[in-house]
C-alpha cells in the first residue's frame, strides 16, 4: 500500500489521481476564503470543460477574486497598485467562466456565501445559493454525497515527517473528517502545501499526513495568499465603534468581524485600555440616552476579555498586544474558525512565537458558532458574551436585513449571524449587536439604513435586541413594537425621523401624541464631525486604526473616489463638480500629487479633463470634510 498522502509537483499529476480514484463524478468540497487549493481546484475545472463526460460540482462559500479593473477613474487607481494591494492571487477559473457565461453544463458551482456584493445580478450564481447558516454546510456537503475535499495547508517539518495545518480554515474540514471516520462519509482529503500559509497549532487545525491521500507540494504552484486590503474607517464607523466598546464588560467574551466597523470596535476597546481619559467623555458624549439600563462600561479591563468568534481578525491581534484580550480558556485567548485578511496579519501570525500563535486557537465553526457538543462548558467559557455583527438594514419594527436586497438578489450570505443571535438567547448575560451606518448613498442620494419594514430580513424582529448607529444605542431586547420603534428612531439621522415616524402612527404602532424628545432630534453629520473631528487631528481615531497597503496619496484619493462614485449618478453633482474643480485648478489650489497619481497632471483629451477637473473638486471636498 502507498505511504499517505501521495505526493505530486505537478497538477497534472494530481487531477490524474483524483479522477482515477472517483471517477468521472466528482462532487468537490472546498473551505470557505482562503483555503482553496486553487492550483488543484483549477485543474479539475480545466478536465471537466475539456470532457463533458466528467461531471463536477463544487460546493464552497466566499470565493475569492481580485477586483475587475473596470474604467476610467476606477482602472486609473487600481491597475498600478493592484498586485501591491490584493496580492499575486492565482484566479480561480470556475468564477471568471461563472461570471462571463462560459461555465459549462457539466460544472456546477453551489456557495453559500458570496464575496460581497460580486455576484449581484450574475444568474447562474445567484440561481445556485444555498441559504444555509455557515454550521449547516457541513450536513449539505455530506448530503450531496462528496467524494473529494480540498484544501490550502501549512506544512512544517517534524521528526517523523512533515506535519500539516489546516491554516486559515478549519471551519468545516475536521467536521467532515470525522464523519469519515464515523462512517457516515467516503471522501479523500487532498491538500496543497503553501508557504505563506501560517501554521496555526490546535487539535482542530492539526491533521495527521495520512488522512491526506493526496498532496500538490512544488515551488511551481506555490502563491501569494489574497490580501484585502483595509478599508478607511469613517469618522461615522468610529463613533459606533466607541459606543459598542462602552457595551462590552470586562470578563466578557467577545465576537467581532472583518470590515471598518469591526476595525473602529477593536480601537474603541484598545482606546478604553490605553487612553481612558480620552475614550471615556468620548464615548459618553455620542449617545443621549440612559446608557446605566444598558450597563455600559468605560473603565480599562482588569481581567480582559475572551475570544469566541467564527472569523480570526487583525483587531483580535491588536487587542491581545494591548492586553485586552487576555482571559483564557483552555489556555487561549481566542477560539476562531477561519481567517481571511492583509498580507502584514498573515506574517504577523507566521512570524510569531509558537508560544503567542497558540493562544490564537482555530477550531471548527461547530465550537465557535454554537453551544451544541459541550453546552455546560461553553456556557461557562462565554460569559457575557456581546456578539458584533454589521447589517445592511433594520426595520423599525427590529428586522435586521444583512445578506440580500428585497428582489431576492443576494449580496453575501447569512454566514454566522443567525447562529450568533441564537447564542445570545440562550447564554446568560448575552447580547446580539447589530452595526450600521445611518445612513448610504444610493444612485446619488442619501437613504435612511432604518426603514418602515422590507420586502426580506436576515434576522427576524423576535430576536431584535441592540442595534448601534453614529447617534446612538437602541436597546430593543424584551420591549413593545411602540417602545422598539422609539429607540430605533432616536438612533436614525434627523433627517429621516420625520418620516419614519409619520408613517409609524400611521400604521397605528405607536401613539398618534408621540414626540421624539429633544435630545436625539440633532442626529446629523455635523454633530459626528464636531464631536469626532478633535480626537481624530490629536490621532486617537486615525483613518487606519491597525495600518494599510494604501500609501499616503491614495489614502486621500479613497475617500474622493467613493464622492465621486457616488456623484456619477446625478448630473447636477456631476456638474457642480467639474464647475468647481475648474475653479480649483484655475486658482492652483488642487491636490497635484493625487491628479499625478492618477495619471490626470496633464488631460490629453476632454475626458480626461472633465475627471481632472471631478478629481479635484473632489479631493478638496474630502480634504475639508
Amino acid at each position: 500500500m502507498p505511504t499517505r498522502p501521495q505526493h505530486h509537483d505537478s497538477v497534472d499529476s494530481i487531477a490524474d489521481a483524483i479522477i482515477a480514484a472517483v471517477g468521472r463524478r466528482i462532487v468537490l468540497a472546498l473551505p470557505l476564503g482562503l483555503g482553496k487549493p486553487n492550483h488543484i481546484v483549477n485543474a479539475l475545472v480545466a478536465r471537466a470543460m475539456a470532457d463533458p463526460g466528467i461531471s463536477l460540482t463544487i460546493f464552497t462559500a466566499l470565493t475569492l477574486e481580485t477586483p475587475a479593473l473596470g474604467d476610467g477613474l476606477e482602472r486609473r487607481f487600481l491597475e498600478p497598485a493592484r498586485e501591491r494591494l490584493f496580492g499575486a492571487y492565482p484566479p480561480l477559473t470556475y468564477a471568471a467562466a461563472l461570471r462571463d457565461g462560459s461555465l459549462p453544463a457539466n460544472i456546477r458551482v453551489d456557495e453559500f456565501f458570496f464575496l460581497a456584493g460580486r455576484w449581484r445580478g450574475v444568474g447562474r450564481a445567484q440561481q445556485n445559493y444555498i441559504c444555509a447558516n455557515y454550521t449547516d454546510a457541513q450536513r449539505y456537503i455530506l448530503d450531496r454525497g462528496v467524494n473529494v475535499v480540498g484544501q490550502l495547508v501549512a506544512k512544517q517539518a517534524g521528526d517523523a515527517g512533515p506535519r500539516y495545518s489546516l491554516g486559515s480554515n478549519p471551519d468545516i474540514t475536521p467536521d467532515l473528517l470525522k464523519a469519515r471516520a464515523e462512517g457516515r462519509a467516503d471522501f479523500m482529503l487532498v491538500g496543497q502545501v503553501n508557504s505563506q500559509m501560517p501554521f496555526m497549532g490546535g487539535e482542530s487545525a492539526l491533521v495527521e499526513a495520512q488522512e491526506f491521500a493526496h498532496m500538490l507540494d512544488s515551488e511551481a504552484t506555490d502563491f501569494e495568499l489574497f490580501s484585502a486590503p483595509k478599508r478607511p474607517v469613517s469618522l461615522a464607523d468610529q463613533a459606533i465603534g466607541l459606543q459598542v466598546a462602552r457595551l462590552v464588560p470586562d470578563g466578557g467574551t467577545l465576537q467581532i468581524g472583518i470590515g471598518a466597523v469591526g476595525d473602529a470596535v477593536a480601537q474603541g476597546l484598545i482606546l478604553r485600555q490605553k487612553q481612558n481619559h480620552v475614550f471615556a467623555p468620548l464615548s459618553a458624549a455620542l449617545h443621549a440616552g440612559d446608557c446605566e439600563a444598558l450597563a455600559c462600561e468605560d473603565k480599562p479591563f482588569e481581567t480582559g476579555l475572551y475570544g469566541a468568534s467564527e472569523m480570526l481578525t487583525d483587531g483580535f491581534l491588536q487587542l491581545e498586544k494591548a492586553d485586552v484580550l487576555k482571559r483564557e480558556v483552555d489556555g487561549a485567548v481566542l477560539h476562531a474558525a477561519f481567517f481571511l485578511e492583509c498580507r502584514d496579519f498573515y506574517t504577523a501570525l507566521r512570524t510569531m512565537p509558537e508560544d503567542r500563535r497558540q493562544r490564537f486557537e482555530m477550531r471548527p465553526v461547530s465550537f465557535t458558532n454554537t453551544l451544541y457538543g459541550g453546552v455546560d462548558e461553553r456556557r461557562r467559557a462565554r460569559t457575557d458574551a456581546r456578539f458584533i455583527n454589521s447589517a445592511m438594514m433594520v426595520t423599525l419594527l427590529g428586522a435586521v436585513v444583512s445578506d440580500a436586497t428585497g428582489d431576492g438578489q443576494v449580496v453575501s450570505g447569512v454566514g454566522g449571524q443567525f447562529d450568533f443571535a441564537e447564542q445570545a438567547f440562550a447564554l446568560d448575560g448575552a447580547r446580539f449587536i447589530i452595526t450600521i451606518n445611518a445612513v448610504r448613498t444610493s444612485r446619488g442620494k442619501t437613504v435612511s439604513n432604518i426603514v418602515w419594514s422590507y420586502p426580506h430580513n436576515t434576522i427576524p424582529r423576535h430576536r431584535r435586541d441592540i442595534v448601534v448607529t453614529e447617534y446612538g444605542i437602541a436597546d430593543l431586547r424584551g420591549k413593545s413594537d411602540a417602545d422598539v420603534i422609539a429607540e430605533l428612531i432616536s438612533i436614525a439621522d434627523s433627517r429621516f425621523q420625520g418620516e419614519l415616524l409619520a408613517t409609524a402612527k400611521q400604521a397605528g404602532k405607536i401613539a398618534a401624541d408621540y414626540e421624539i424628545p429633544a435630545g436625539y432630534r440633532n442626529n446629523t453629520p455635523e454633530r459626528i464631525r464636531a464631536t469626532l473631528a478633535p480626537a481624530r487631528a490629536a490621532g486617537h481615531l486615525p483613518d487606519f486604526p491597525f495600518g494599510t497597503d494604501f500609501t499616503a496619496v491614495e489614502q486621500r484619493l479613497l475617500p474622493a473616489l467613493e464622492r465621486l462614485k457616488n456623484a456619477s449618478a446625478s448630473m447636477g453633482s456631476v456638474l457642480r463638480l467639474a464647475w468647481n474643480g475648474a475653479r480649483l485648478s484655475a486658482k492652483g489650489s488642487v491636490d497635484q500629487a493625487a491628479l499625478e497619481r492618477m495619471g490626470l497632471e496633464r488631460p490629453s483629451s476632454l475626458k480626461d479633463g472633465l475627471y481632472r477637473w471631478m478629481l479635484a473638486a473632489a479631493l478638496h471636498e474630502a480634504a475639508h470634510d
